[in-house]
């Protein structure tokens, strides 16, 4: 049963990452909270969720104990960004979010409907796109708009990102991971970095094998295909930061 459990703690540790990194803002300091969380879990494991839920609650509580964290009364507070992530972000029904965050599942829909109210609220900013297909491109480009962005430019191969990223300085950028013939998406990211920093969100089909704590990574990665409202909170997070720090 232990070691079951500990097996269907590896399996989700990509997501718990995932997660942590989102709602934090930083990838070092996401990895420290699923750090802590799994040393909570290997003293006191005596939760009945999932292995997968049972990390997301841990996560959401460190999160809460961090003392550094300062609620400005601007923009969305910290229940809020958990429950748009991990509705959106990581999938899960609203019931199972509400009881990772330790509400009613009827308080939990209140908050986030008017959490998606107040996404419409962030401060609007320039969009690199960095995606080799035509028409994903193109899907993307509205997406991003219909968030109420604005699009810097759409680069198909790594020679091209560099290249806008150097002409339009954008606010944010939007990576695809394989560019095909046009190379590596995350290549063209470092190459970008070294010279302009912005944050970046990671588009892959596969986020388990690009979140293995073995390499640096990147604070935020969504899943394709993804929805709407699933890019909304990653570019809502990724603009904002995570929560300030005091």
């Amino acid at each position: 049963m232990l070691l079951s459990r500990r097996q269907d703690l590896i399996r989700a540790l990509p997501y718990a990452r995932r997660y942590a990194r989102a709602l934090t803002g930083s990838q070092s300091r996401g990895d420290l909270l699923v750090a802590e969380s799994l040393r909570e879990l290997a003293v006191v494991d005596a939760d009945t969720m999932p292995a997968r839920q049972s990390l997301y609650r841990w996560i959401s509580r460190q999160f809460d104990a961090a003392p550094t964290i300062v609620e400005t009364g601007e923009g969305l507070g910290a229940t809020e960004r958990k429950l748009l992530l991990l509705t959106s972000l990581e999938e899960l029904p609203v019931a199972d979010a509400a009881r990772i965050v330790g509400i009613e599942t009827k308080q939990a829909t209140d908050i986030l409907s008017r959490a998606y109210g107040s996404l419409r609220t962030v401060a609007e900013t320039s969009i690199l796109i960095i995606e080799d297909e035509p028409i994903i491109a193109m899907d993307i480009e509205d997406l991003v708009r219909r968030c109420g962005h604005q699009v810097a430019g759409v680069a198909a191969t790594e020679a091209d990102a560099v290249a806008l990223a150097t002409k339009t300085r954008p606010g944010l950028i939007l990576a695809d991971i394989n560019l095909g013939a046009g190379g590596d998406g995350m290549r063209a990211v470092a190459s970008i970095l070294r010279h302009h920093d912005a944050p970046v969100i990671f588009v892959t089909a596969y986020p388990e094998r690009l979140l293995t704590g073995e390499t640096v990574e990147p604070a935020f990665v969504i899943t394709k295909p993804f929805e709407p409202m699933t890019l909304a909170i990653a570019t809502y997070q990724a603009v904002t930061g995570g929560p300030r720090i005091g």
